[in-house]
């Protein structure tokens, strides 16, 4: 079983415009609203290709509800933590020209929900796998990560980060069966550079000396990189029209784990899928149809490079 967690669960609402003008108003001519939130965004996917998931989080109010509600339309197995504090909506607003983001920072959570959350998570099978993603909401500090890995380390459930807190670091102990960070992130956390092969390589040996197993480094446009502290991968990029960037690492990250797990083999088909996937969803609004991968599949290669 793979399970998902997302702490901070959104709304996306994402809008078509002609070019902004402030101090005016500004018609919309497409708005689409989707469940979000990062782990949320995987388990949707894994679900599409036909992975057992449940998903896991925080939900509160109209909007809470409005995720629960279509989590289970796609008949996703949900276990809600509900909190009082209203669920964010994000806001993606692409005027044809650029792209902005309007991310909210999350509701409130009070401690006993907290404690509410570590309770679920005890009750998960043991020796199965935990995808945590995303960020934290409201009244929840970086050591929760801590409780949670610890539970896991407890149950011998092994579990994949995708968060871009600087506490990913010192998380690193906890030895992760995989990180996806994207070349931002390896940036801002660890400080290391990706503009070259040399540093690409130079940063994924650093993550595993701090502890991650597997490191899948996605890079947008200029592809991504897999490495399993021997080896290490790079699949190139398909060229497309950008709509929006929201989500498309998350499904990058699911399409990759749908390939990759339970074995930890196929990982040229992994990578292409991944960045099919990640492509496919960039064109579109939200994680949208998702029927280009297969035909992008075929025109993507994978390069061993170490």
């Amino acid at each position: 079983m793979i399970y998902t967690l997302t702490l901070n669960t959104a709304i996306d609402m994402n809008i078509r415009c002609q070019a902004l003008t402030p101090n005016s108003v500004n018609r919309t001519e497409h708005t689409e609203y989707s469940p979000n939130g990062k782990a949320i965004n995987v388990a949707i996917v894994l679900n599409r290709f036909g992975q057992d998931t449940t998903a896991l989080g925080f939900f509160g109010g109209f909007s809470g509800k409005y995720i629960v509600d279509e989590l289970h339309k796609r008949k996703i197995t949900t276990i809600p933590c509900w909190v009082d504090d209203i669920t964010r909506i994000n806001v993606f607003i692409n005027d044809t020209i650029t792209e902005y983001k309007l991310v909210g920072k999350g509701p409130f959570i009070a401690d006993e929900k907290k404690l509410a959350m570590l309770s679920m998570l005890k009750e998960l099978n043991d020796n199965s796998y935990l995808v945590m993603s995303g960020s934290l909401p409201n009244n929840i500090d970086a050591d929760y990560y801590d409780l949670i890995l610890a539970l896991c380390q407890q149950k011998n459930i092994d579990f994949i980060l995708d968060i871009s807190h600087p506490k990913l670091s010192d998380l690193l102990a906890y030895k992760p069966l995989l990180i996806k960070p994207n070349n931002d992130e390896v940036k801002e956390i660890f400080g290391l550079e990706t503009n070259t092969t040399e540093q690409i390589i130079f940063a994924l040996e650093h993550l595993h000396i701090l502890g991650a197993q597997h490191v899948l480094l996605t890079m947008g446009a200029n592809g991504l990189y897999f490495s399993n502290g021997k080896q290490i991968w790079f699949c190139d990029a398909m060229p497309i029209e950008l709509v929006s960037s929201a989500c498309a690492g998350d499904a990058s990250l699911a399409a990759f784990l749908s390939i990759w797990l339970p074995k930890q083999t196929d990982i040229e088909l992994a990578m292409k899928k991944a960045s099919a996937t990640g492509a496919n969803v960039a064109e579109s609004d939200g994680l949208g149809q998702l029927n280009n991968i297969d035909r992008y599949m075929t025109q993507l290669s994978v390069t061993q490079i170490k």
